[in-house]
């Protein structure tokens, strides 16, 4: 880690604290006001010239306030003659957005690609893309992190005693699940789901055996967790023990709490790659567990260049 400095946004304060903790490094020093009409002013408080730099922001809401923190600070970053500049974007927003689903629509994943390439930015690491074609949206190197190892290690010590059966809750996250059906050596099973309006699912058929079992859904974000509860009233109809969910990203939007709370899940665990709010705190449903020393191993292997993807194995 010498010569190498890690600086946050406001998005990520106690994850980025708990990194730099893990790494024994102090938090970079700079400054964020906003001018009276709500443009951002960004100052570096502290030399970085000739420093690689780790740059902590998750794009989570308000999302179009944390980019633009996130492409001016960069800039700052870069006129302050950093050697080399990392975004730590544990959270990639408009990340659902990564094709065209409809005439004249836009890829706002690849635009968001490309202010983040044009800002200066020198490399990119994300955890658990929505779509892992996103890598191919930027011409600077992406390590694409998984947060299945903090996963499997609460999965283990909570239900070892436990038939699971890990659920995904569509085709899309077969792949996802069945890399985690396989680490705690579980049954696999999904949903059939359909998706009429942005924002709303519903929940066809369960394919694979649930019956007597405790059923894991696997996601990478839970948002307004429709998704999520007709997933879990569809598997406790079809006779589960009991069903929770993992999921990377808690969005949480609109009343996804109120909904939470009065379901049929057991619990929701989720990363804190999203801070989450008192309201969620305060929900018995959320449990959050920190994805803080993967990143923060993650951010020493790039800085003294060695193997992420060993992560993993």
């Amino acid at each position: 880690m010498d010569n190498a400095k890690i600086f946050c946004g406001t998005s990520n304060v106690p994850l980025a604290k708990a990194v730099c903790e893990y790494l024994n490094v102090p938090l970079g020093q700079a400054e964020l006001r906003r001018f009276s009409d709500g443009e951002i002013f960004a100052e570096i408080s502290e030399s970085v010239r000739g420093s690689h730099v780790f740059f902590i922001q998750s794009t989570c809401p308000p999302v179009n306030e944390h980019i633009m923190e996130l492409l001016i600070i960069t800039d700052a970053l870069k006129r302050a003659s950093a050697r080399a500049i990392t975004a730590v974007i544990p959270y990639y927003g408009y990340a659902r957005q990564d094709r065209k689903v409809q005439p004249r629509a836009p890829i706002s994943a690849k635009l968001v690609a490309d202010l983040i390439t044009t800002a200066g930015i020198s490399r990119v690491v994300t955890v658990d893309v929505h779509a892992g074609q996103i890598q191919g949206f930027f011409n600077i190197p992406v390590d694409h992190i998984f947060a299945a190892p903090i996963f499997i290690q609460y999965i283990k010590e909570k239900y070892a005693s436990d038939d699971i059966v890990i659920v995904s809750p569509d085709a899309g996250g077969m792949e996802r699940a069945r890399s985690y059906a396989k680490m705690v050596d579980a049954a696999l099973a999904m949903t059939d789901k359909r998706r009429p309006n942005p924002n709303v699912a519903e929940i066809m058929n369960v394919i694979g055996d649930v019956e007597g079992k405790t059923a894991i859904l696997v996601d990478d974000l839970v948002d307004t967790a429709g998704t999520a509860i007709q997933a879990g009233k569809a598997i406790m109809r079809e006779g589960a023990k009991r069903v929770a969910l993992c999921s990377t990203h808690g969005v949480l939007s609109g009343k996804a709490i109120e909904r939470i709370t009065e379901s049929s899940l057991e619990e929701i665990i989720l990363t804190d790659t999203i801070p989450q709010t008192q309201h969620a705190a305060d929900c018995d449903k959320i449990r959050v567990i920190s994805i803080a020393n993967l990143l923060g191993e993650a951010i020493k292997r790039i800085a003294t260049g060695e193997s992420i993807s060993s992560l993993f194995n």
